[in-house]
């Protein structure tokens, strides 16, 4: 059998059992909008602690991470320093955003911070920022499916074919099961996913020079600079450090984190959840190893592209049998549409719940708002489908920049949680201030001393804060009795 074949098929085999599995978790619950979007806010630890790992795992971590490290080096490690903060997020906000979820009915982040500042054009803007920054991320993982398609078939499956193959899947299964849906097929990738990145990281640097320690040890010889900071692209301490902490604050902020901590079946679950999240992150080391190896093995013949570094090792370098670049490809997807199934959703909800139901969908009903999110799905996934089709450049830079856009939303998410005097007026002005000012630093004049331009843009968005706050009235009565009663 000709080995592109062999590799097609066990992919194809692999995309159809996601299938299965993903259309056979629908249940009756999945026709209720708190089913659709919550799963009934019963989900127990074992399933959220596999789609919140989810969203480490993606087309980020198995393309980005590896392709940040053979490009940068040690400046790679950002990601392993700011996914260590991610635990003390779950375990502050995750309870008490989950009781607040089960008390007020909300399904979304925009519905908590509108019921609280009593504003739904505040809810609505929490909204468009967080579609805007999760359209971004759906792209880098429909670009991610693309590439692997490409790569691992020698171009017979090409990027556009690839990532469409990948998406339908994913949203056929969100279409009909919802969280129910991506929790058990979460559950079946993550599994797969964890095995495909310890194998693959530690066979490559074996296969090519005798093992990790082996590896590093003729970089600190040949290539020194990839071992230590600011790393072969001159990337200073200050981006470094405000990359960790706009990816720390940001990651707090994303609606699809808001949504997993609503369906907790208690706040007892998200804590034990924090306290085993760390070992998702420790699965990005074998990762970082595989970015490490390229920096050798193309170092006479650097790679156009960095986040194929993964790619290029398994197909052309390591000499793997078909039947593995099969499994590794299957592996890479599986983070991919886990990723990009939460992503699509989330998205989803977000649009219809805080966005439409305001205005163009006032006074729906619940059947209609359900199919109005799934339809939803299919146009977003379309949407992000689209925009990884014009190329976008590396997966890593996307990210970060839809961090700088989600970090926005922090003073008003805390203001929610911890500082019930923040008035409604001031946290509105701060986000638009930041975001505005995230975009004109990200697009046009550029960040001051090299720093990640969400960090300046949060600065922006707390000064502005501040201000408003010292020069507005006493808060609302309305405001202040709603945060009592939470």
């Amino acid at each position: 059998m000709n080995d592109t074949a062999i590799i097609i098929g066990i992919t194809l085999a692999y995309l159809a059992m996601v299938l299965v599995v993903g259309l056979r978790a629908r249940g009756q619950a999945s026709s209720s909008l708190e089913g659709y979007v919550a799963g009934g806010r019963h989900v127990g630890v074992v399933i959220l602690f596999f789609i919140l790992g989810a969203e480490i795992f993606s087309a980020f971590a198995f393309l980005g991470t590896p392709g940040w490290a053979y490009q940068h080096g040690a400046p790679a490690f950002y990601i392993l320093a700011y996914l260590s903060l991610v635990p003390i997020t779950i375990w502050a906000l995750g309870p008490r955003v989950a009781k607040l979820g089960r008390e007020r009915g909300y399904l979304t982040q925009g519905d908590m911070i509108a019921d609280h500042y009593q504003s739904r054009s505040l809810g609505m803007l929490a909204g468009i920022i967080g579609v805007m920054a999760l359209v971004p991320y759906l792209t880098i993982q429909i670009a991610g499916a693309g590439l692997l398609f490409q790569a691992a078939t020698d171009g017979m499956v090409p990027f556009w074919l690839g990532g469409l193959l990948a998406f339908l899947v994913v949203a056929a299964y969100v279409f009909s099961s919802g969280l129910s849906g991506i929790g058990w097929t979460n559950l079946v990738q993550g599994l797969m996913m964890i095995v495909i990145a310890w194998f693959l990281g530690l066979a490559i640097p074996g296969r090519l020079y005798g093992g990790v320690g082996e590896m590093f040890a003729q970089i600190q010889q040949q290539a020194p600079e990839y071992l230590t900071m600011p790393g072969a692209t001159d990337m200073g301490w200050g981006y470094f450090s405000t990359a960790v902490l706009v990816s720390a604050f940001g990651g707090a902020m994303w609606p699809h984190l808001f949504m997993k901590f609503y369906s907790a079946d208690s706040g007892r679950t998200l804590r034990q959840v924090s306290v085993f999240y760390p070992l998702y992150a420790y699965l990005l080391v074998p990762l970082l190893f595989i970015g490490f190896t390229g920096i050798l093995a193309f170092a006479d013949t650097p790679l156009a592209r960095s986040d194929t570094v993964l790619l290029k090792l398994v197909m052309d370098v390591a000499n793997f049998s078909p039947w593995v670049i099969g499994l590794m490809l299957s592996g890479a997807l599986a983070a991919a549409m886990s990723t990009g199934a939460n992503l699509a959703h989330t998205a989803a909800v977000v649009l219809v719940r805080d966005v439409m139901s305001p205005t163009v969908m006032k006074g729906a009903s619940e059947s209609t708002c359900v199919a109005t999110t799934r339809w939803s799905v299919l146009g977003l996934s379309l949407a992000a489908y689209l925009m990884a089709l014009l190329n976008p450049g590396s997966l890593v830079m996307i990210l970060l920049t839809a961090y700088g856009l989600i970090v926005q939303l922090f003073p008003m998410v805390i203001g929610v949680l911890f500082i019930p005097r923040l008035r409604r007026i001031s946290v509105m002005t701060g986000a638009l201030a930041g975001s505005l000012s995230f975009l004109l630093m990200e697009f046009v004049v550029g960040s001051p001393l090299g720093w990640h331009a969400g960090v300046w843009a949060m600065l922006v968005n707390a000064t502005v804060v501040t201000l408003c706050q010292a020069l507005s009235h006493a808060p609302d009565k309305s405001q202040i009795q709603t945060s009592n009663s939470h």
